[in-house]
């Protein structure tokens, strides 16, 4: 009888047709493709009005890739949540690091604005972007001007990057801006 268990229990070892599943040598966990699909959730998240949980996905993202442009739109989505849930001042800080990783993107600047204006800093900003000498600050600045009323003042101050800074992909969505600010003159008067 033992020798019979051990026959059984010898051929269901053989029968089994075990075999090691197949690994490549080079598999890698990519943190960025990560990144991604956390960016995504998020941005579902926002879709369907639940902030919090986008917040989240959104903090997963940056953690997964940080200082890459990548994380730039992640900060940037992080910011719109923030000031959805009405936390202006974290958003702040969004949207600055997102235009500090990835200062090509109108949105953001866009978004900055709008914070500023929120937080009633707006005509502080203007201060502070006169003074400085970067051309990327003069998006700044013509936004918040037509912010703050100023709308004149903006379109000239956007309009002279536009001439300064023809070749930049932000260039584009500035001039789209200048259209849209153009029409409503236009449809005012």
């Amino acid at each position: 009888m033992k020798k019979f268990i051990v026959f059984l229990l010898f051929t269901s070892i053989l029968a089994s047709g075990y075999s090691k599943p197949h690994v490549s040598g080079s598999y890698q966990i990519d943190a960025s493709k990560n990144s991604v699909y956390h960016n995504a959730v998020g941005i579902r998240y926002m879709e369907e009005h639940c902030y919090y949980a986008a917040v989240q996905e959104f903090k997963i993202a940056i953690s997964l890739n940080p200082n890459s442009q990548s994380s730039a739109i992640s900060y940037n989505n992080l910011g719109r949540a923030y000031m959805e849930l009405g936390f202006a001042e974290q958003a702040q800080d969004c949207f600055e690091r997102a235009i500090s990783l990835y200062g090509l993107n109108f949105d953001y600047y866009k978004n900055l604005a709008n914070c500023y204006a929120v937080l009633g800093k707006s005509k502080q900003k203007i201060e502070e972007y006169k003074k400085s000498n970067n051309p990327l600050n003069k998006v700044m600045l013509g936004l918040l001007y037509v912010q703050t009323g100023q709308k004149r003042a903006g379109m000239i101050t956007l309009d002279s990057y536009c001439m300064s800074e023809p070749d930049l992909i932000l260039t584009g969505g500035v001039r789209e801006y200048l259209r849209e600010l153009t029409e409503e003159n236009a449809a005012g008067n």
